[in-house]
């Protein structure tokens, strides 16, 4: 099992960007052997001055520093069962903050952190917490509506890394399918994590109808601009 970091534990990570109205976004990395293997954090203003965090990241004193100037975080979502390194050192620094996950998640999660949610505790029309179809309640996302258009923010389901750095997250990027040449599902993603293919891949092609959908944030790579292109590619690889 992967080491899980109850103390603030920085690792390289870029600067805080803006992405689109009251939504932030900070790449890090996860050192492996011969290489860097790119996460990120999303972090969504809700409309009352609260924030929710998406797979939470330990970051530099400067980064912390823009992430709370966008609010309160009050919410962090950890998003699957492999991506809880830093919950319980976000708990830490923010006491009252709540931890969701999806209910197929709980229990690993909460090795790291107690769970207060598996279900949308938001109470924000802006912004909804998804249990993903086809993962039993493993895998979550989050649909964010602004006036420019939707953005909706994934976690495994699609990797999109066009540039691994380093030997070891090369290997490791091509030979596991993290999204080197297009966005896919990686192959361990789809061992680990999907159970029904066809409730996935509708669940995909549905998000991809969404008629103002503007880009997919994911936490494994670059973000997508062409959504439903990425969406309804992926949905194919699961018929």
């Amino acid at each position: 099992m992967a080491k899980l970091y109850d103390e603030w534990r920085v690792f390289p990570h870029g600067p805080v960007e803006r992405i689109d109205d009251g939504i932030l976004g900070v790449e890090g990395e996860i050192r492996m052997p011969l290489g860097r293997f790119p996460r990120r954090m999303t972090v969504v203003a809700l409309r009352d001055g609260r924030t929710v965090v998406f797979s939470p990241v330990a970051l530099d004193a400067r980064a912390m520093r823009g992430i709370e100037s966008l609010g309160t975080p009050a919410f962090m979502v950890i998003p699957n069962r492999f991506h809880r390194l830093d919950a319980g050192a976000w708990k830490k620094r923010y006491p009252t903050i709540k931890a969701i996950c999806p209910p197929g998640a709980r229990k690993r999660v909460e090795e790291a952190v107690p769970v207060d949610a598996t279900t949308d505790i938001f109470d924000d029309d802006s912004t909804d917490f998804v249990v993903v179809d086809g993962t039993r309640g493993s895998e979550s996302a989050l649909l964010v509506r602004r006036p420019a258009g939707t953005t909706l923010v994934l976690n495994d389901m699609i990797s999109n890394i066009r540039h691994p750095k380093g030997l070891g997250a090369n290997i490791m990027a091509r030979l596991f399918g993290f999204g080197v040449r297009r966005p896919q599902m990686a192959r361990e993603v789809k061992w680990l994590l999907v159970k029904d293919k066809a409730a996935l891949a509708a669940q995909l092609r549905g998000w991809a109808k969404i008629s103002d959908l503007r880009r997919l944030i994911v936490s494994h790579g670059e973000i997508i601009d062409q959504p439903a292109d990425a969406l309804n590619s992926v949905a194919l690889t699961l018929d």
